[in-house]
């Protein structure tokens, strides 16, 4: 009971700024979309990092909901998020009888019911708002939906369904939890091979790659697990639901609602309806002309080690519900003001401010602060069955670092949680230390590599260096000894010593080699010595040396000397990199080589072969292939950056608008330009990379927050700046502006 308490009252509200108040009002917070965008909605996200909930074009549609780390163990099959009850539905009929009036989710969203129609993702405070008039055989009804996901009280969510009929006479209203059916068909990706894989699919008239209207790309696979409701029950006196389920061979989970009716309601008829796919309360109540009636609905929701149990659940919504819908959306508020103290501040380009904001919603709408917790590529969406990749460590975390670096240290933190049973896998190997699955179960680490996949995660073994370069990275921005010696330190060493296990020693060549992998370039298998594995596990081995000293322990000597004799492969006139080891055949293009330029990596080298890498392996590459894919633009901005080419790295930064990844209304970011299965943080993170180290040349080092290289700015803009950022327990803004003749400058450092 002590965690309701808290969700009630330890959440104080903060008055906002001036600063914050204006921010507030900021159209690059809105995401709208009007009639006409509904035909290609792609749905936003409303979500705290524990809860996370799909938009829907009504704002009344029960729709697809998840949990932290809330997953579905079928056996045979690889885990993958449960899908939880609906929480966010609320329908409506403007009519007292069945037959008399169609209801409001059952119709399409045209102009034949709908006019006025505006919905607004606002995230600058987390909140999803419709308005429209709904038309039905005369009866015409102002309708205004707000729905949120509290960030004050992670547990809460809430709906405010207000009306204003324009006619007297009867309405009918359904607050349903939404159970969900167990999705068909399943697949045993756990033990299906790729060509089982293809033949199942093929069996179901469903393909991987889009073929017709039959399915978009890998939503096949990439469907929902199930949650099993086991009990239920509602109130009418109380006007409440509540329920106990359990994710398939997974953890126990609870939601409760509790409905408000409007003050001012008489003979109003409340039923209950429950069966084994139905839970909700349903209202039949006569309405007068213009008046306006508000119906709001308060969801709890939690899970097996993250709160309590349905009657907890439905304590809390009730108690919210004494609250009022309007203090929880002022703490809403509250707190995401409080999140967006730090931002990105573009001058002289609305479109990119506008998705630097967005981009920033999503990332901390899918993250936690202070937890384990980590986020898969697509956050808690079953996309890459919420399984979390290197994506976490290289492409999300540095993101986060420098502006919340709460969020971040979870990202880190979840690699420690997880560190026995990467040390285990590795024993399973024949290694040491510890060795990192390629997609490890977000709640237990465990390899769920679907079995098509098992190479990757046997042989893509740069995730190892990933972990510990993140980890280093945390503490080079926070110099937090305790947090190092107590997660940081142990597995930093445990990846140290897998490098160490996993490498070998040439005598003819005098040097180590790493072979066996599978690059980066994930088309180039058991090969030895792909070049970006091999800088990553150098640094990995240094990191550990470093680390051992800033504790005051011993490192293994060998660390270094493995390090230091890391077979790199260079062309033979020494100009710039080779992607693999000669032996390796050749191929065209840089390969993996523009990965090089990650920001967390900080890969340090002569300016001759720095600038060697950019002309071999990214200037002049065509566009085409990176067009379509969302990761593929930062390393190539930042090398452009890097290199002193800023023509260039505008040219790489606008495939971020125009290379098909981003999609309408709401600025969600997808793998591919074809890939519609689910939010793609990955790009999400690369983008605000772009801008906070690829712009600037800021670059986190242990002697301090550096500017590395000359900073850049798009054509057009006049300024970014980076507000409150927080380096080493101090905030700091920089800016990087354009002066009267053109130069740029970075000021702010210090």
């Amino acid at each position: 009971m002590a965690r309701i308490a808290c969700a009630i009252a330890c959440a104080a509200l903060v008055p906002l700024t001036a600063a914050a108040a204006r921010r507030a009002t900021d159209p690059s917070f809105q995401l709208v979309a009007h009639l006409d965008d509904v035909p290609a909605y792609f749905p936003g996200l409303l979500g705290n990092g524990y809860i996370a909930s799909l938009t829907a074009p009504r704002g009344t549609e029960p729709t697809q909901t998840y949990l932290v780390a809330f997953m579905d163990y079928t056996p045979g099959d690889v885990s993958r998020p449960a899908l939880v009850p609906g929480w966010m539905g609320i329908d409506f009929s403007p009519g007292r009888a069945a037959g008399k009036g169609a209801w409001l989710d059952r119709v399409p969203v045209s102009g034949a019911h709908f006019s006025g129609y505006r919905q607004t993702l606002d995230v600058h405070d987390g909140t999803l708002t419709t308005r429209y008039l709904f038309r039905d055989h005369g009866r015409d009804t102002k309708i205004d939906v707000v729905s949120l996901v509290s960030e004050a009280s992670p547990h809460l969510a809430a709906t405010r369904f207000t009306i204003t009929p324009q006619f007297n006479g009867w309405v009918r209203l359904s607050f349903p939890l939404t159970i969900w059916r167990q999705h068909q068909p399943r697949f045993p990706l756990g033990r299906m091979t790729g060509p089982q894989m293809g033949k199942a699919l093929a069996a179901h008239g469903l393909a991987l790659l889009p073929k017709g209207p039959a399915t978009a790309d890998r939503a096949a696979i990439w469907y929902p697990g199930f949650t099993q409701v086991r009990k239920s029950g509602g109130n009418v006196r109380s006007l409440s639901l509540w329920l106990d389920g359990k994710a398939a061979y997974g953890l126990p989970m609870a939601m409760a609602a509790a409905t408000r009716l409007p003050p001012a309601v008489h003979d109003a008829k409340v039923t209950l309806r429950r069966d084994h796919h139905h839970l909700a309360l349903e209202v039949m109540m006569p309405v007068a002309r213009y008046h306006t009636y508000s119906f709001t609905k308060f969801v709890a929701i939690s899970r097996s080690g993250w709160g309590g149990d349905a009657a907890d659940d439905l304590t809390l919504a009730r108690a919210a519900r004494r609250s009022g819908f309007s203090r929880l959306l002022e703490r809403q508020r509250a707190a995401w003001a409080r999140l967006w103290h730090a931002d990105i501040e573009i001058d002289g380009d609305p479109k990119a401010q506008r998705l630097a904001h967005s981009a920033l919603y999503y990332l901390l709408a899918s993250t936690t602060a202070d937890t384990g917790w980590a986020t898969g590529p697509c956050g808690l969406t079953p996309c890459y069955a919420g399984h979390v990749f290197w994506d976490s460590d290289s492409w999300i975390f540095p993101a986060l670092l420098l502006l919340h670096p709460r969020h971040a240290q979870s990202l880190v933190s979840f690699r420690a949680r997880t560190l026995a049973a990467a040390q285990l896998r590795a024993r399973r190997h024949g290694l040491k230390g510890a060795m990192y699955p390629w997609e490890s179960d977000p709640q237990y680490g465990t390899d769920v590599t679907p079995y098509s996949a098992r190479v990757l995660s046997d042989s893509e073994i740069h995730v190892n260096a990933d972990v510990a370069i993140a980890q280093w990275q945390y503490y080079l921005a926070t110099l937090d000894r305790n947090w190092l010696a107590r997660e940081g330190w142990p597995v930093i060493r445990a990846v140290a010593r897998f490098w160490a296990s996993r490498a070998s020693y040439d005598p003819v060549h005098h040097r180590y080699d790493i072979a066996h992998v599978t690059s980066v370039s994930e088309s180039h298998n058991d090969i030895p010595n792909d070049t970006f594995t091999n800088v990553e596990a150098a640094k990995a081995l240094e990191i550990a040396t470093a680390a051992a000293a800033a504790l005051g322990v011993v490192p293994d000597p060998l660390w270094s000397r493995i390090a230091r004799g890391l077979y790199i492969p260079v062309a033979a006139d020494g100009a710039h990199h080779l992607p693999f080891d000669p032996a390796v055949p050749a191929h065209r293009g840089g390969g993996p080589l523009p990965l090089l330029f990650l920001p967390s990596l900080d890969f340090q080298m002569p300016r001759r072969l720095l600038q060697g890498d950019y002309d071999y392996a990214v200037r002049g590459q065509p566009a085409g292939p990176a067009a379509g894919f969302s990761m593929a633009p930062m390393p190539l901005a930042v090398a452009a950056d890097e290199a002193g080419d800023g023509a260039a790295a505008g040219q790489w930064l606008d495939l971020y608008v125009t290379g098909g990844t981003l999609k309408p209304p709401f600025n969600v970011r997808t793998e591919t330009a074809s890939n519609n299965v689910g939010p793609f943080l990955t790009g999400t993170g690369g983008y605000v990379q772009s801008l906070v180290y690829g712009l600037t040349g800021l670059r986190v080092r242990e002697s301090g927050l550096l500017d590395a290289y000359p900073p850049a700015l798009p054509a057009g803009w006049r300024s970014m700046t980076l507000s409150n950022i927080t380096f080493r327990g101090k905030l700091m803004t920089i800016r990087v502006t354009r002066g009267a003749a053109g130069a740029v400058q970075l000021s702010g450092l210090h």
